[in-house]
């Protein structure tokens, strides 16, 4: 995942709304939301590929999301999978401080990371290139493929029209809305776009909410409604580049109460 912006105990009817965009290569498997099973309880999209996750949710009420930490001067070639720190926080039972605290001890095997995690009580941050666990206050956020609201273009533009869309509206949230601001594919100038090694070129591919290219792209678009209530609704869009219109996208949603 490459952009998660959400709305964490902001808002007089939502505990948590997160609206992300996922970025994969366009070869790598992956199974489209579901219902993972009875024993997990977990409802997202799935890496077919390692079996980890990007973004999921329990009927617990477990929340977990990830984004990589982009510098391709320090990838390791053999380092383990970062979409199983999801999967796992979410088929575990330990609590978000205490899993952060294994995941801590580890976190130096992995590639560069932005791990979010939560529960009804409590949201959490950590990243393997930051300063440690944090728990995160009520408010805004934005986070892409460097640090929590660091300020890139496309973080600073989306996280925005994220919270002047939930300012709108007291009671619900539009949908199509939330993912109208995570379609945005206009380019911002080169004198605005980051610097991360990856040369002018990719920054620019990158440098859009929305990503397209000849074999890397945004995937899936997806937002989650948590409620006060326990009320939770999970909404992707995903994407078939190899398809035109609207044959390249399919839309799903599940909509359950969490149980405790």
């Amino acid at each position: 995942m490459c952009l998660v912006l959400f709305s964490y105990k902001s808002h007089p009817k939502y505990r948590l709304v997160a609206a992300a965009n996922r970025d994969e290569f366009y070869d790598r498997p992956t199974q489209p939301l579901s219902f993972w099973n009875q024993n997990t309880g977990i409802v997202g999209g799935r890496d077919l590929e390692c079996s980890g996750t990007w973004l999921g949710v329990t009927i617990k009420g477990r929340f977990a999301a990830i984004t990589n930490y982009r510098e391709p001067d320090r990838k390791k070639t053999n380092a383990p999978s970062r979409g199983l720190l999801v999967s796992e926080f979410l088929s575990g039972t330990l609590g978000p401080d205490r899993y952060l605290s294994g995941v801590d001890k580890s976190a130096h095997l992995y590639n560069g990371f932005n791990l979010l995690i939560g529960e009804r009580s409590a949201l959490y941050y950590y990243s393997n290139r930051g300063d440690g666990i944090v728990e995160l206050n009520p408010g805004t956020y934005g986070l892409s493929n460097h640090l929590m609201n660091t300020p890139w273009p496309k973080v600073e533009k989306s996280r925005g029209l994220f919270q002047k869309a939930l300012e709108e509206s007291e009671s619900t949230t539009d949908g199509d809305k939330l993912l109208d601001i995570l379609d945005d594919r206009i380019l911002p100038p080169d004198h605005m776009l980051p610097d991360t090694g990856v040369g002018i070129e990719w920054e620019r591919i990158l440098s859009p909410v929305f990503i397209t290219s000849d074999n890397y792209g945004t995937r899936s678009s997806s937002v989650i409604w948590m409620e006060y209530s326990g009320k939770t609704t999970f909404l992707e869009r995903s994407y078939d580049p190899k398809k035109k219109g609207e044959a390249g996208s399919e839309t799903r949603i599940f909509t359950f109460q969490i149980t405790l």
